[in-house]
């Protein structure tokens, strides 16, 4: 190496370490929780359209879902996660190692959590996801959603000293993600801990998943609201076609997938009825998501065992990537 070489090196040297952070910031925020506690709702809300599909079904999100907040000069990429449940033996499936799985590693290398709990309800399971927390040096937020189904609102303020004691929070904000409550001051304590950054996506993102991704879900959203608990677990949605015509309408052809053939027929419903409203009600709302006319085929197959089959689960999209 030349006498030249070296100096230019150290010039190099010294112009990286005197380049300033950008005035923009930019972050993962997790949001985690046992079940059924509004994590998706929250997410929703505050992106101000659907990404994330919610039911009164414990468990309707199954994969990591991100949402991408930008507002001014900060950007937060909210990762929604499947609600970290108790492993019981009837349900202990690889698809629900998967979803645990998906859940717990949303919380590596992210720079905050929101940690959602149910009102005045502290569950074992609330306690497995604090648990998991132990190790998360990321500031985290805890969020007591669905304060405005409390009936005595003077338990609020004692729950929440208690809940202190449980970990020293960065902040506790009690919220109503249906209605709106208190997100806004949720969002101003995780934008100010985030940290200095370039934006990892375009201002006008909303989401890293793809539209077919989204009408997949949307079917299955309609399946779980209107079957409720008719139809256990196993049944999943894979997307065959999705393509545009020349008029600009959308044909979409959705595999509604089983394991038993009693849960076909369930599926199906007498005279199809069944799903026929699930189609109707799917359909409308991929016409709002989408912004276009859309033409939806439904099909039901029966596949057994895909829940606990790894290889059949990844076939399906179930993956960590």
């Amino acid at each position: 190496m030349t006498e030249h070489d070296t100096v230019e090196h150290d010039v190099v040297e010294a112009s990286l370490e005197e380049q300033p952070l950008p005035d923009t910031r930019c972050g993962f925020v997790a949001i985690v929780g046992r079940p059924n506690v509004g994590k998706s709702t929250l997410m929703n809300h505050i992106l101000g359209q659907k990404v994330s599909i919610t039911s009164r079904r414990p468990q309707t999100t199954r994969h990591q879902v991100m949402g991408i907040h930008t507002e001014g000069g900060t950007q937060c990429v909210f990762v929604d996660t499947p609600g970290i449940h108790i492993m019981q033996r009837d349900r202990n499936k690889a698809i629900n190692r998967y979803m645990n799985q998906a859940a717990t590693q949303a919380l590596r290398d992210v720079d905050a959590v929101v940690f959602i709990v149910d009102r005045t309800r502290w569950m074992e399971e609330d306690q497995i996801v604090l648990e998991k927390l132990t190790n998360v040096k990321a500031p985290v937020f805890l969020v007591v959603n669905k304060i405005d189904w409390l009936k005595d609102k003077s338990t609020l303020g004692p729950w929440l000293k208690s809940l202190q004691e449980r970990r020293d929070f960065t902040a506790i904000i009690p919220m109503s993600a249906k209605h709106g409550t208190n997100i806004d001051l949720l969002l101003e304590n995780v934008m100010a801990h985030l940290p200095q950054g370039e934006h990892m996506f375009a201002d006008d993102q909303i989401t890293n998943k793809s539209s077919r991704f989204l009408a997949s879900e949307l079917v299955r959203e309609k399946v779980m609201r209107q079957l409720g608990d008719e139809l256990p677990y196993q049944m999943t949605v894979e997307i065959e076609e999705f393509k545009t015509d020349q008029r600009g309408t959308l044909h979409i052809s959705a595999l509604m997938m089983v394991e038993r053939q009693g849960q076909k027929k369930i599926l199906i419903g007498e005279n199809g009825e069944r799903i026929k409203n699930i189609g109707r009600e799917a359909r409308l709302e991929m016409e709002r998501a989408f912004d276009a006319k859309i033409m939806l085929n439904l099909w039901v197959k029966v596949k057994r065992g895909w829940s606990d089959d790894e290889r059949a689960l990844k076939s399906l999209g179930y993956n960590h990537d």
